[in-house]
């Protein structure tokens, strides 16, 4: 493996990490799992429409990331550079 390939495949587990993080702080939409695991109880509690919003977009940037860094590693695989 290269150093750019463990530069690629390092970023990659860190947006995965921040994007499993990211869309488990999302509020659950109503019932699902989200709801079985007290996501109903304390529906009154949970952020409000900006801090929603602000966790789409960093949600959406890190998957943008994410597949950036899929198709990066693929190509660096593929050429071996």
């Amino acid at each position: 493996m290269t150093l750019y390939q463990w530069i690629v495949s390092g970023i990659l587990v860190a947006t995965s990490l921040l994007l499993i993080m990211s869309v488990l702080l999302h509020k659950g939409k109503g019932g699902g799992l989200s709801d079985m695991f007290g996501g109903g109880v304390s529906g009154g509690l949970q952020g409000s429409s900006v801090v929603e919003r602000n966790l789409d977009r960093i949600s959406v940037v890190l998957s943008v990331i994410w597949i950036s860094c899929i198709v990066g590693l693929a190509l660096l695989y593929k050429h071996n550079v």
